[in-house]
C-alpha cells in the first residue's frame, strides 16, 4: 500500500510473493506410519521446496490418518480445505479401500467427489496412486488400481501411477508387514512425487 498526494493506492502482491500452502490427504503411507515423522516423505518433500530456488516460501500441512479410506477422507475434507485453504492438494487414498475388500466402484466415486470439493475452492489436485498384494486375486486387483488412471483421464488431473513402485517389492525398503515403507524408502517416494508436484506450483 502507497500513499500518493493523499490518495491511497493498493498494490497486489504477485502470487509468487505468497506463501503457497499444499496439503496431503492420505493414510498411513502418508503419515510415517511406524517411522519418526521427520524420516517421512512428507516432511522429506518440505525439505526439497525449502531448498527449491522457486518454492522455498511452500508449506506442505500433513492431514494423513493410518487406516484412512477414501470415505474417511470425504468426510474431513472440507474441514481441511477450510484450515489449510491449499493451493494443491496430494490426494493419496484408496489402499485401505482394497486392503479392506471394499468396492472399487464406492472408492471412485469417493475419490471423485474429494476432487471436485478441492477443484471448486480453485486448488488443484495431484493423484497419488497406490496397489494392493497380489493374494487379493488379479479380477479385484485390476479393478481397484485402475480407479486412478480413470480418474485421472475423466477430470484432466495429474497423477503418480504408483509411490511405492522402486519401493514395495524391496524386502530392504519395506517394514516387517509387508505393507508399509520403512525410512530408507521414503527419499526415494519424495524423489517418485516431486517431478509432478513442483510444475504444479
Amino acid at each position: 500500500m502507497f500513499r500518493f498526494l493523499g490518495i491511497v493506492l493498493m498494490v497486489a502482491m504477485p502470487m509468487s510473493a505468497m506463501a503457497k500452502s499444499i496439503l496431503v490427504l492420505g493414510d498411513s503411507i502418508s503419515a510415517a506410519y511406524g517411522i519418526q515423522v521427520d524420516q517421512g516423505w512428507v516432511a522429506l518433500l518440505q525439505d526439497k521446496l525449502k531448498m527449491s530456488k522457486n518454492h522455498s516460501d511452500a508449506i506442505i500441512h500433513n492431514e494423513s490418518i493410518s487406516g484412512d479410506t477414501s470415505g474417511g477422507g470425504l468426510a474431513r475434507i472440507d474441514r481441511a480445505l477450510a484450515l489449510h485453504k491449499p493451493s494443491i492438494v496430494l490426494l493419496e487414498l484408496g489402499a485401505n479401500d482394497g486392503l479392506r475388500g471394499l468396492s472399487p466402484v464406492t472408492m471412485k466415486s469417493n475419490l471423485i467427489e474429494i476432487t471436485r470439493r478441492v477443484q471448486k475452492t480453485g486448488a488443484k489436485v495431484l493423484l497419488l496412486g497406490m496397489k494392493i498384494p497380489p493374494n487379493y486375486g488379479k479380477r479385484y486387483i485390476d479393478l481397484f488400481y485402475n480407479v486412478y488412471p480413470q480418474l485421472a483421464e475423466e477430470l484432466k488431473i495429474p497423477f503418480v501411477p504408483f509411490i511405492l513402485e522402486e519401493v514395495a517389492l524391496d524386502p530392504a525398503l519395506m517394514q516387517a508387514d509387508g505393507l508399509h515403507p520403512n525410512a530408507k524408502a521414503q527419499p526415494l517416494i519424495a524423489d517418485k512425487i516431486a517431478p509432478y508436484l513442483f510444475p504444479l506450483l
